[in-house]
């Protein structure tokens, strides 16, 4: 028996023109785009699918923007009658998992992901900070770079995204320096990130009391399957965890290597990507190459599967 995983994609996955073809073609997802920018209180469709990119970069229209198309992908997967096992989500995509799996509602999660947007940008406001992706050292010599690095500025392991692809996050000096360094120790490669802040790192500490509040407000229910979590990597279904593990995702690195292996471990053969993008099916190409992943953000890639 196939058993099937649904891997939801974050910030950075964005592009313009996402989801136009489904709006076009799918009743269902033209009510759920209207829905949302009625609630969003900004022209979403028009940012979405004609720009200006630099309006769909903002952290707080790219999160719900994306957070929209990963949910209306979904639907359009059930209805096909493509069900996951169980779910995991890149950062942001953490809380489209959760609407998958039925621990919180779409309503619910839009004003969570608004709002976590919203205090995200405004942390980064507050406190300025970048991201970097090295690619091709060791975590533990990125780890050791970052501990080096701290006495400069802030700096820690942000995403664990694939073996030898980390992303640090923290100050700007913090992460040139790290990034300098590892340049100097055989990196193949240092790209600095087009972000508005220094996520998953303690920098986004003023974000959190927002956040809180929202979470606290939102009803979370006991999910239909398990849910990989960002901040352990471990599968739960329990509500306490899930809300738990939404607050501690601002300031804590994303697991997403082991929340891959972990799935596999639990006999996961079979995984897609709901949502823009195909990031998260390069990242599991280099976890696993016994293992596919088929991206399903656009019409031609949901008719294929």
């Amino acid at each position: 028996m196939t058993k099937r995983a649904f891997l939801y994609p974050g910030q950075a996955s964005q592009y313009v023109g996402m989801g136009k073809d489904l709006y076009e073609n799918f009743e269902d997802v033209k009510a759920i785009y209207d829905t949302a920018e009625k609630f969003l209180g900004f022209p979403l469709k028009k940012i979405c699918f004609e720009g200006p990119e630099e309006e769909l970069k903002r952290t707080q229209i790219t999160q719900p923007a994306i957070f929209v198309h990963s949910y209306a992908v979904t639907k359009l997967l059930l209805d096909k009658g493509l069900n996951p096992d169980c779910v995991a989500g890149h950062s942001l995509g953490e809380y489209t998992a959760l609407v998958a799996a039925k621990a919180l509602t779409f309503e619910q999660a839009l004003n969570v992901v608004k709002i976590r947007g919203e205090q995200m940008q405004k942390a980064g406001d507050v406190n300025p900070g970048t991201m970097a992706a090295i690619i091709g050292m060791e975590e533990a010599q990125v780890r050791e770079l970052c501990n080096n690095a701290s006495t400069i500025g802030v700096v820690q392991i942000a995403n664990y995204n694939s073996p030898g692809q980390l992303v640090i996050s923290g100050s700007v000096q913090g992460v040139r320096e790290v990034m300098s360094t590892a340049g100097k120790m055989g990196a193949k490669r240092t790209i600095e990130l087009v972000v508005s802040g220094a996520f998953h790192s303690p920098l986004m500490e003023h974000a959190q009391e927002g956040l809180k509040k929202a979470l606290e407000n939102a009803h979370f229910s006991k999910a239909k399957m398990p849910v990989y979590t960002n901040v352990t990597a471990q599968a739960t279904s329990e509500p306490e965890d899930l809300r738990d593990s939404s607050y501690k995702q601002l300031t804590h690195p994303v697991l997403w290597t082991d929340i891959i292996r972990n799935m596999i471990n639990a006999g996961v053969d079979e995984f897609y990507e709901v949502g823009p993008g195909k990031v998260l099916t390069g990242l599991l190409k280099r976890i696993s190459r016994e293992h596919r992943c088929y991206p399903t953000g656009t019409k031609e890639q949901t008719d294929a599967v």
